[in-house]
């Protein structure tokens, strides 16, 4: 769909903001995932991996293009796209499959960016990808999950973006990421007007 064009991937992480949301619209194709489609309602794609969070979170209703790659029920059949689950790869070439990272480390945020190189993309920005949590102890930029006690298993998820490191690069897919704050070291890192091409505001 989106042939060499730049993809930008919004995750859920604490340091996440509207104002650098807002900043990605029309600048780059747009994957949100989970949540983050509550700050950008206007995205091309929203990608949630678990059916019981489209159950709670009301995302249904997004008017972009949806995929998971977790089995619906009947009531999102034909609403949301469902991809297999790829195994024992890194990064799944096949369009109908998303890798989903090693066991402990499996998250939506690695899955999105599988998701984009089906997509089309050539060069991926990251948003909201802290992989840490904020400085208040913040899980996600809009607070801890009220369904669950549990916090993400952080320092897994870290370990597992690695894997995708070699697989990108041999496709010729750039990666960067201009999260404001991230613990993910195995990218190179960007500020996200810099990343997007975005003017500096004029000083009188």
């Amino acid at each position: 769909m989106w042939p060499g064009e730049t993809v930008v991937c919004i995750g859920g992480g604490p340091s996440l903001t509207q104002e650098d949301v807002d900043s990605c619209r029309g600048k780059a194709r747009t994957i949100v995932i989970n949540n983050a489609y509550q700050l950008a309602p206007w995205a091309d794609v929203l990608y949630a991996a678990d059916w019981t969070w489209w159950r709670r979170s009301g995302a249904i209703a997004f008017q972009g293009l949806k995929f998971s790659v977790s089995p619906m029920r009947h009531e999102y059949v034909g609403v949301v796209t469902v991809l297999q689950q790829a195994t024992n790869v890194a990064l799944s070439n096949d369009p109908n499959k998303l890798a989903l990272g090693k066991p402990g480390g499996s998250n939506s945020g690695y899955q999105a960016i599988n998701l984009a190189v089906h997509l089309g993309a050539t060069r991926i920005v990251l948003l909201g990808y802290d992989m840490q949590l904020g400085p208040k102890g913040e899980t996600h930029w809009h607070g801890n999950h009220v369904h669950t006690s549990m916090r993400p298993p952080l320092a897994s998820f870290r370990q597992t973006f690695p894997l995708l490191v070699k697989p990108l690069r041999d496709l010729g897919v750039s990666i960067v990421n201009c999260s404001r704050r991230t613990a993910l070291t195995c990218f190179p890192t960007q500020s996200l007007s810099e990343a997007l091409c975005i003017p500096s505001p004029r000083v009188a």
